[in-house]
């Protein structure tokens, strides 16, 4: 029996690309859930489960390969934070690993110190305090190599349009930088560049951003001179989006004052936070009304969107209750220096990052 060849539409509705919002929904999920925790265990399993992420469900486009830019950026401030703290850290306490030979400085200088004992107790500190950081910026890292920029820009509210042709420069720089280093560095291979390593840094470092802020600029200027965001209907709303977005601004920053200082204030800033990004949907729907645009291919948002989104809810969601019901295990202490705890709600955590693994797949050719 001859086989049966699925037809080319029904490829592409089971294997598409995931609306880009649903991917930043779900990396700012995770990157939240990671600045609420020093637990150096929970940081290294939260990276690695984003990089996974990333690693199965990426495309081959330009923008997917940014993912390494970020990875080495984390790495650079994990790297730096640690040369301060061996060099002019202020934990000098606890094990002693060695000693490096003391500077004596200026008394206007009096506090900071040069050389000294180098602890245990502080490496591991940094670690987990830059660590916690150098997550935050992986967790982003992996929202812009799995959303196309372009496509976010097309789904921005009608109220945002004006403001597109700055976004979509500073959304696709990054990316563009990869594809920039690439066509670069293959130039320069054909043309018989010998110099490779750190010396060709300097040769690549200058055209490369030219490239790719010349792209992004280009990239911009046919977007406007198209007429993207343009509006036929200029008439004025009400005050009303005015007096909705100054609530949201409000609400979203007491919700994240009562978060992030209030030792008790979880609850309160959840419901916070909800009214805010509530007032600021509204302002947003206000403030569109007045706007006419017109939408090419408007990505779907679908049952797969939906669960992605809220995984990443979910994760920081996840991530309250486990800061709320062991708050040695979201924030253990380091003196002494011990392995950091488990807990079964830290595999939750990992869990509900690793969901979209199930409900996405890898966008087909060209619907990246």
């Amino acid at each position: 029996m001859p086989a049966v060849v699925p037809a080319p539409h029904a490829i592409t509705a089971t294997r598409r690309a995931t609306h880009p919002w649903a991917w930043w929904c779900w990396a700012i999920g995770a990157a939240a859930a990671v600045s609420l925790t020093h637990n150096l265990a929970l940081i290294v399993a939260i990276s690695v489960a984003v990089t996974l992420v990333v690693l199965t469900r990426r495309s081959d486009a330009p923008w997917a390969r940014a993912m390494g830019l970020y990875l080495g950026l984390a790495g650079i401030i994990v790297l730096t934070r640690l040369v301060f703290q061996i060099t002019i850290g202020g934990i000098r306490y606890g094990t002693v690993l060695f000693t490096l030979p003391h500077v004596a400085l200026p008394r206007w200088a009096a506090g900071i110190e040069i050389g000294g004992p180098v602890t245990l107790e502080g490496i591991v500190f940094t670690l987990s305090d830059a660590g916690r950081l150098a997550a935050m910026i992986i967790c982003l890292g992996c929202a812009n190599a799995l959303a196309n920029p372009r496509q976010a820009l097309r789904c921005v509210p009608a109220a945002l349009y004006e403001v597109s042709t700055a976004l979509v420069i500073a959304l696709s720089v990054a990316p563009q930088l990869v594809e920039s280093a690439q066509r670069v560095a293959r130039a320069r291979r054909l043309r018989g560049g010998g110099a490779r390593g750190v010396r060709a840094a300097g040769a690549l470092i200058v055209p490369v951003l030219q490239d790719a802020v010349e792209r992004s600029m280009s990239l911009a200027a046919g977007m406007e001179s198209r007429g993207y965001g343009s509006t036929r209907d200029q008439t004025r709303v009400g005050h009303g989006a005015g007096a909705a977005m100054l609530a949201s601004l409000a609400l979203l920053g007491f919700g994240a004052f009562a978060l992030l200082s209030l030792s008790d204030g979880a609850a309160l800033a959840l419901v916070s936070l909800g009214a805010g990004l509530g007032c600021a949907v509204a302002a947003l729907r206000i403030a569109g009304r007045r706007l006419a645009v017109t939408r090419y291919r408007p990505s779907p948002w679908q049952a797969r969107e939906f669960i992605t989104a809220f995984s990443g809810l979910a994760t920081l969601g996840a991530m309250l209750v486990l800061a709320r019901t062991a708050p040695q295990v979201a924030t253990p202490t380091n003196s002494p220096v011990s392995w950091p705890p488990l807990d079964p709600l830290m595999a939750v955590v990992v869990g509900l990052i690793l969901v979209p693994i199930a409900v996405t797949t890898v966008p087909p050719e060209g619907q990246a």
